[in-house]
């Protein structure tokens, strides 16, 4: 009789989320340190440590992820570091799966609540859903997502939202070509340069 193969399910990341916890028994991470995670707008920001050179930063984003991925890595991905501050870009790669805007809020009003209950001294910093080439057809729906999360912001003292938007935007009021690579929807050194300086004003201390 033939025998049925099982193929054993790997988790969504469980190789990039494995690759930290590694990175971490080689070179300890910095103690209440400010802890980037999100989508891949973070984790190909590969020049974070030296654009804030006075700032304790960590980059645990992890490409293509959704902001339901980062609820359910929080254990590995926020706990472990007790940090000081959390900075989060998702949502992007949720509107362009169709996810709805409500969702995305629902989701993040999820990650913010945990982290403000497990980590009550710790601060959010929500980078805004950033218009892209490649998607600024699905920008107005980004947008509605940002108004629910900026609301949200204004209403709990612990929690920053901060807009990219703007400055990403040229004066036709479409999305800056130099800021992007080919695909036109990540970022090349000037993209992440205006990110340094609008981001730079809301890090902790």
């Amino acid at each position: 009789m033939p025998v049925a193969l099982h193929a054993q399910t790997i988790a969504p990341f469980a190789d990039e989320i494995a690759a930290f916890a590694h990175q971490d028994s080689l070179l300890p991470p910095p103690a209440r340190g400010i802890v980037f995670t999100g989508s891949s707008s973070i984790r190909m920001w590969q020049t974070l440590q030296t654009d804030f050179p006075s700032r304790p930063v960590l980059n645990r984003g992890f490409g293509g992820s959704q902001l339901s991925d980062v609820n359910h890595y929080f254990d590995k991905l926020i706990t472990p570091y007790h940090p000081r501050q959390v900075v989060l870009y998702a949502g992007d790669n949720d509107i362009n799966a169709g996810v709805a805007p409500e969702k995305v809020m629902e989701e993040f009003r999820t990650f913010a609540e945990r982290l403000h209950r497990e980590l009550p001294g710790t601060r959010l910093l929500y980078i805004a859903i950033k218009p892209s080439l490649a998607r600024f057809a699905q920008y107005e729906k980004m947008q509605m997502a940002n108004k629910q999360i900026q609301q949200y912001t204004k209403t709990h003292r612990w929690a920053q939202f901060v807009d990219v938007g703007p400055p990403m935007l040229g004066a036709d009021g479409k999305p800056r070509p130099e800021l992007f690579q080919s695909d036109g929807l990540h970022m090349t050194p000037a993209g992440y340069a205006l990110w340094t300086k609008v981001v730079r004003p809301y890090l902790a201390r």
